[in-house]
């Protein structure tokens, strides 16, 4: 078993591609139109499936707004240089809600983001030595 994706649901399915495509660096796989059901779907990822699990980004026609609830904790990315990549992301239009640095009683180095629908994503530097996909 592997994951495959994740499902988050958007208000505004061109302004999350954006998002994820622009400030996060990743590409946009696949979408899929689905008038009669009345929902769109885009797939970005960093890489397709088998390589990499993807994030598919969910538009119901008609709801530009989700409640998050609370049971929902953040996506997790690996990246070389969190420091970097939260400058990166503020100079493309990004909210860096947790500037990079040591997490708290630990060394490794994180930051937080938030797309725009206020979903959280986790940057987490890889260490040195470490592989680039674990």
């Amino acid at each position: 078993m592997r994951i495959l994706h994740t499902m988050l649901r958007v208000g505004d399915l061109q302004r999350s591609i954006d998002f994820y495509t622009r400030v996060m660096g990743m590409k946009l796989l696949r979408t899929t139109d689905r008038p009669q059901q009345k929902y769109s779907l885009a797939f970005v990822g960093f890489e397709s499936n088998p390589e990499q699990a993807e994030i598919e980004l969910t538009y119901n026609y008609g709801v530009e707004r989700y409640d998050l609830g609370g049971a929902f904790g953040h996506i997790a990315i690996q990246v070389d240089d969190a420091y970097a990549t939260c400058r990166h992301i503020r100079e493309a239009g990004g909210t860096v809600t947790r500037d990079a640095g040591p997490v708290a009683g630990g060394h490794t180095v994180i930051a937080f983001v938030q797309d725009p629908d206020g979903y959280k994503i986790e940057l987490i530097q890889r260490e040195p030595g470490q592989a680039a996909s674990a």
